[in-house]
Formats: structure tokens, C-alpha cells, sequence
């Protein structure tokens, strides 16, 4: 532990010990929970690279403790953040509750899974490491009935390593989706060895220990292929045609946005979120997010 505080305090200095402190002892919840809490009670839903924190008893938006069930999908039988996995009725979400099943698949293709199978779908900083983020949000999206529910949480560049790298222009994501890029793509890595801050990510070592990791991501996808703002976030969201009911930015490196899968012939109004008509519907602690709001 005390190795562990002192590694953080290195990376992000006394006031980023401070805060991670703070959030541990009063950890954030989302504002807009109490309004989609009935979203989740009793239901169920997939998380895509769980379990996650965010989501358990002390998470930003505690969904573990009130769903029925939830399945899980991770890329490969062991990762670096859970170890070793296996396919089957063995994701613990809740030890209250029985496990739902856990899938041994990528995040962006999903042939097990029928079409509108889960109530909601959950995703905790796991689509920035896809090569092809939209493929990924057009299954997730398949798999969810219609009003259905989607949360998705990504990290924002000022909070994380990633903060010295500019934040991935929207056409990029739709050539990527167009493209079929797949999981094998490095298009990124030099960007990302050129400006990855090692300062604030103590696990990956030495810049030559990163680099070899990185060149294995397909293996260990520990690589953030994309990098996100809010507004990026948000437009990615408005340009699946999901109907954004919330957009939450906060402390220490966090995007939450809550949005709802709406049928084909339904409109789709997110212009008090992306600001298309006057300022965004939310407010950002984060400083590349006020500078692009005066530009």
C-alpha cells in the first residue's frame, strides 16, 4: 500500500495522492443515477471488460448491487487487469448473486449474442482501447433491446497518461469503422511512444520495456488507440444515434455518459448535449474542455 501511494504521489505529485485519497474515502456518484436507477433494478445486462469499480457498492453508478444479472466479455483468457479467465457461468458481479456468464470474445464482434438480448450495457474504460470503437458501439448497441440503456465511461486525456497526445478527430473514428480496422492495427503506436507520459504510468517501466509492450498489443491490449475529450465522447455517442440522457465529466480522469438505444424510426435529439444550439448541457473540471468551449 505504501509503495503503492508513494508510486502515485511520483506520477501525479501530492495534490493527485490527495485526490485519489478523497475518492477512495468519498467516492463520486453519478447525479443523474437516482433517474436511471430503474434502468438496471432487476434486469439484465452485459459489461464489456468488467468487473469494474465504477460499478460495484462504492462506484460512480452502483449497478452490481440492484441488477438481476449481468454477463461479462473480455477479449482473452487472461488479461493483465483480471489474470486468468475462462468461458462460462462464472462472472462474479455480485456475491450475492449468481454469476452470469462470462464471454471469451473481442468487444467489437459478439456472434454468441443475439440481437436485443440485455436490458443495458455497461463499458468502464474499455473503448479507447479498441482499434474500431464504433464497431464496438454497433454491438453493443445490437445486443441492447430497444430502450434499452448504455453506460459508458471513458477516461479524459487531462486526467490519464494520454494528456500530452491530441484527442482523436471524429473522421479518423469513422474511417477506422469504414476501413473494418481490426485489433492489429498500430497506426497509433509512434504518437503514442512520442507522448505517452510514463510519469503518470508506473506499471509500464522503462520508455524501452513500454515500447516492447506495446509492440505485443494485440496480445495484452493495454494500449489506448484513441484518445478522448467530452465532446469527443459525446459526438461519438450522438453519431451512433443513441439518445443521450446524461453527461457527467469528473475528477480524477472520468467521462460518464448514460444514453438510451431508441428504434429507427424515432428522432434523436442530443443538441443541448454536443452545445449545437447554445453552451453543452454539462460542465467540465477539465481544463482542455473549458479552453475548446472559449475557442
Amino acid at each position: 500500500m505504501i509503495k503503492n501511494a508513494y508510486a502515485l504521489m511520483k506520477a501525479r505529485g501530492v495534490g493527485g495522492l490527495l485526490r485519489e485519497v478523497y475518492q477512495r474515502v468519498l467516492p463520486y456518484r453519478l447525479r443523474y443515477y437516482p433517474q436511471c436507477k430503474s434502468a438496471f433494478e432487476s434486469r439484465t445486462g452485459l459489461e464489456l471488460g468488467g468487473p469494474s469499480s465504477a460499478f460495484g457498492p462504492r462506484g460512480c453508478i452502483p449497478v452490481y448491487s440492484v441488477a438481476a444479472r449481468i454477463d461479462n466479455c473480455n477479449f482473452g483468457n487472461k488479461t493483465v487487469w483480471e489474470g486468468d479467465l475462462t468461458e462460462g457461468e462464472n462472472f462474479v458481479f455480485n456475491k450475492d448473486k449468481p454469476p452470469g456468464r462470462q464471454y471469451v470474445t473481442e468487444a467489437s464482434s459478439l456472434p454468441a449474442i443475439k440481437d436485443a438480448e440485455y436490458d443495458f450495457v455497461l463499458s468502464s474504460h474499455c473503448i479507447e482501447h479498441l482499434a474500431n470503437p464504433l464497431q464496438g458501439l454497433s454491438e453493443w448497441i445490437r445486443v441492447l433491446k430497444q430502450d434499452g440503456v448504455l453506460v459508458l465511461l471513458v477516461p479524459h486525456k487531462d486526467g490519464t497518461f494520454d494528456h500530452r497526445r491530441p484527442v482523436t478527430a471524429m473522421k479518423h473514428l469513422i474511417q477506422d469503422f469504414d476501413a473494418r480496422t481490426t485489433e492489429h492495427d498500430m497506426t497509433h503506436l509512434e504518437e503514442i511512444l512520442e507522448l505517452h507520459d510514463l510519469s503518470q504510468d508506473p506499471g509500464a517501466g522503462t520508455l524501452e520495456q513500454f515500447r516492447e509492450r506495446s509492440k505485443l498489443n494485440f496480445d495484452n491490449r493495454c494500449l489506448h488507440q484513441h484518445v478522448f475529450d467530452t465532446r469527443l465522447a459525446v459526438e461519438v455517442v450522438d453519431h451512433m444515434r443513441l439518445q443521450i440522457l446524461a453527461v457527467e465529466p469528473f475528477q480524477p480522469c472520468h467521462i460518464a455518459i448514460v444514453a438510451k438505444k431508441v428504434g429507427r424510426d424515432q428522432p434523436v435529439d442530443n443538441a443541448r448535449f454536443t452545445g449545437a444550439s447554445s453552451g453543452p448541457a454539462w460542465q467540465s473540471p477539465f481544463p482542455s474542455d473549458r479552453l475548446s468551449e472559449q475557442a
